[in-house]
């Protein structure tokens, strides 16, 4: 007897099998224009000789691949920790949100690698300044998703809370900070794939002094030595980095915080 699979799953289904199509699709191209044109190695691989490339250089991926990966995590948890405290901040008096937000949009407008040497100026060629530079670059969407998310209760529901004398703290604990839930899983979200562009365009300016050997060195080393094969699996290593960031990031919000996130739909 044939088993009937549920909507979700077959949506699921459809969906693999869709991306899975389509990376076929892409890879049959590339491998056509490197046949078609005959490029050489050192400017464009095919997709068997980068596959090829990162076997043979797996040790090295993997380690920078988990360099990157903990730099990204981390700096991406200290953007979380930093830009909630400052949203809430923000959410409990208007003047400070005036005078500093305008702060927080020009960390996001100046380029990360106008930052970066700076920050080795201050900080050194340490893992500390490859920390530094991913929270920073995390850290705008989180600060302007909680904020909007704190600010977006409903006016019948705060004057509830007033109605029955609860203060400006218990409206936090009890109303604002629940709703924002959901506001701070869409800005961490969104904040995943910049914490592995910020971890790595740091390693770009830290490994080219020290024995850092994140996802940014291998790449700065590959592209001296016209490596391009083991260069495209590196990137691809980064791309796959920030997939997992991300699945990670949904899995916490579906799993762990689902009650918060229900309650933020039907309070907010």
């Amino acid at each position: 007897m044939t088993a009937v699979l549920s909507p979700r799953r077959r949506d699921i289904l459809v969906s693999v099998s869709l991306v899975v199509a389509v990376a076929c699709i892409l890879l049959g191209v590339w491998e056509f224009i490197v046949w078609k044109f005959d490029l050489p190695k050192a400017l464009l691989p095919t997709p068997r000789q980068c596959w090829n490339a990162a076997v043979l250089e797996r040790v090295a991926l993997f380690r920078a691949t988990i360099s990157t990966g903990f730099a990204a995590f981390s700096g991406l948890l200290v953007a979380v920790a930093v830009g909630y405290g400052l949203a809430v901040i923000f959410s409990q008096s208007r003047s400070l949100r005036l005078a500093l937000f305008p702060y927080v949009i020009l960390l996001q407008t100046v380029p990360i690698v106008a930052i970066a040497p700076l920050l080795i100026v201050w900080s050194g060629y340490t893992f500390r300044t490859v920390l530094i530079v991913t929270a920073i670059v995390c850290l705008f969407p989180i600060v302007n998703s909680v904020t909007g998310g704190l600010l977006s209760t409903k006016q019948d529901t705060n004057d509830l809370f007033r109605l029955y004398g609860a203060g400006r703290w218990k409206r936090l604990l009890h109303l604002q900070i629940p709703s924002s839930v959901s506001h701070l899983m869409l800005g961490t979200k969104t904040s995943s794939g910049l914490a592995v562009i910020g971890a790595i365009v740091a390693e770009f300016f830290v490994g080219n002094s020290t024995s850092y050997d994140g996802l940014g060195t291998l790449m700065t080393g590959w592209a001296n030595l016209l490596k391009t094969d083991a260069l495209v699996s590196a990137v691809f290593a980064s791309a796959m980095l920030g997939v997992v960031l991300f699945g990670t990031v949904h899995l916490v919000s579906a799993v762990f915080l689902r009650r918060w996130t229900k309650f933020a739909t039907t309070a907010g």
